[in-house]
């Protein structure tokens, strides 16, 4: 057997060998100077026909985060690969990127989306519309995931664009719905 004499100085050399590795080079009042976060670099693309950009500040509701990017407003017709429809007001497209950065799968539901116009009246996505622009009432979204839609509205003619009021999902284990998040567009 070893000398416990022997066996205490290579534990307390240890010890103070593995403290040492943590040190950090910098004076204990100095606080670690935060890295910052990598970004990726999109390509900016062309607005399409018809919209004007929209640059909004991403926002949050429950597990979905929006922003919006673009609109038109005051479309009298649509057209989709197969029909050609009237609007019985005016047809307002909003163009929006929702994304999930939770861990956890979460959803999309189109169908809860509200455009609001200046008198206060909130109105829903035209499920006609939506349908025949092959636009999604409901997506899933898996952790990270970032998607890119349009929301198809029929509001009376006359009407003003003031907001689109966004829904996300409820977090993880929340029972209920969220209140939305509203984005200007006035």
């Amino acid at each position: 057997m070893r000398n416990p004499l022997i066996r205490f100085a290579g534990a307390a050399l240890s010890g103070v060998l593995l403290t040492g590795c943590t040190e950090t080079g910098q004076p204990p009042s100095a606080a670690p100077s935060a890295t910052p976060t990598a970004t990726y670099e999109l390509a900016p693309r062309p607005v399409r026909p018809g919209e004007r950009p929209v640059h909004a500040a991403p926002v949050t509701d429950g597990d979905g985060r929006f922003q919006v990017i673009g609109l038109q407003t005051g479309l009298n017709v649509l057209f989709g690969t197969h029909a050609e429809w009237p609007a019985k007001g005016q047809y307002v497209v909003v163009r929006i990127v929702v994304e999930n950065p939770a861990r956890a799968n979460s959803g999309f539901d189109a169908k809860r989306q509200k455009l609001i116009t200046a008198d206060g009246a909130a109105y829903g996505i035209d499920r006609f519309a939506q349908a025949t622009k092959r636009q999604p009432d409901t997506l899933p979204l898996g952790a990270g995931v970032r998607v890119e839609m349009d929301l198809w509205f029929d509001i009376p003619k006359k009407a003003k664009v003031a907001a689109v009021r966004l829904f996300g999902d409820p977090p993880l284990g929340v029972r209920g719905s969220t209140d939305g998040v509203e984005v200007p567009l006035a």
